[in-house]
């Protein structure tokens, strides 16, 4: 099976460079499309779609937001905010040119920071379970599983269990997928201790205070001005029925049946959903 390609490049953060990095499938030109994950995710959550779109001819690149995956960590929690993620990623844009942006949950809050920035090139956006309305509930559900995460496992198996307890609103997953997801969510140590594969620090905003609701439709109006695909959970806790309806006025919105948050986009009718949708 195709493995992809591992790009980088230093992205700035307002306190000194991070090395960011980016998993590359398909040709090397034409109109890229640039998938962005969620909070304690990595880019490799999109290898399946990535190689379908691979397969139809399109440039992929999957970012490890700073903090996750292979990319490198920002040196305080409290920078670990979607500001500073778009800021970090402006310069790969920027030299991108013209681009399709996937984003799922915090993927989908950057993309709407970047699309409504002066000079944005995105062309299409596919907004995966996430609005301009988050509500508290959702932010304490985020806080309690972040809190209780394990410092360490017993070995990847025991990651695995880990991810489909916290993880079961991502629908039913096949053996094989939830072992590629736990594979790739794992980090082993020098010490040979395995772990989860991001900066225990990322939800230093977050868990900062007590849980409020998120708002920012005047956000949302500017980012959605382009082609804009919404994807929502069907028992999605993160992006409301009501929120939906009142982004389904602007754009199309599709609810994928039998999952919360958020659609692992590896179930082969929501990859196709994505695929036509960005073609």
């Amino acid at each position: 099976m195709t493995e992809p390609r591992l790009g980088q490049m230093a992205a700035p953060t307002g306190e000194g460079d991070v090395i960011l990095r980016w998993w590359e499938w398909g040709p090397t030109s034409g109109l890229p499309v640039v998938c962005v994950h969620g909070l304690t995710r990595n880019g490799r959550d999109f290898d399946v779609l990535a190689r379908e779109l691979a397969a139809r001819g399109r440039r992929v690149l999957c970012v490890d937001v700073p903090g996750r995956g292979v990319s490198g960590w920002l040196p305080r929690r409290e920078l670990y905010a979607v500001p500073v993620y778009a800021q970090c990623l402006a310069p790969l844009m920027a030299a991108l040119g013209p681009h399709d942006w996937v984003g799922t949950s915090m993927g989908g809050l950057i993309g709407m920071a970047m699309a409504a920035m002066p000079g944005a090139t995105m062309r299409r956006f596919v907004v995966n379970d996430i609005g301009p309305f988050v509500p508290a509930a959702a932010i304490a559900r985020i806080q309690t599983y972040m809190a209780g995460a394990p410092t360490e496992f017993a070995d990847l198996a025991a990651l695995e269990a880990y991810l489909r307890r916290v993880h079961a609103p991502f629908g039913a997953l096949s053996d094989a997928e939830w072992a590629h997801l736990a594979q790739r969510s794992a980090r082993i140590t020098p010490e040979g201790r395995t772990v989860l594969h991001y900066d225990p620090a990322i939800g230093g905003p977050m868990m900062a205070g007590a849980p409020a609701d998120i708002e920012i439709w005047p956000l949302w109006e500017a980012a959605s001005a382009r082609p804009t695909l919404v994807l929502r959970g069907e028992a999605s806790d993160l992006l409301l029925p009501e929120t939906a309806a009142r982004m389904a006025a602007r754009v199309r919105v599709e609810t994928i049946p039998g999952c919360g948050h958020a659609p692992a986009l590896m179930e082969a009718s929501q990859v196709a959903l994505v695929a036509d949708f960005l073609s």
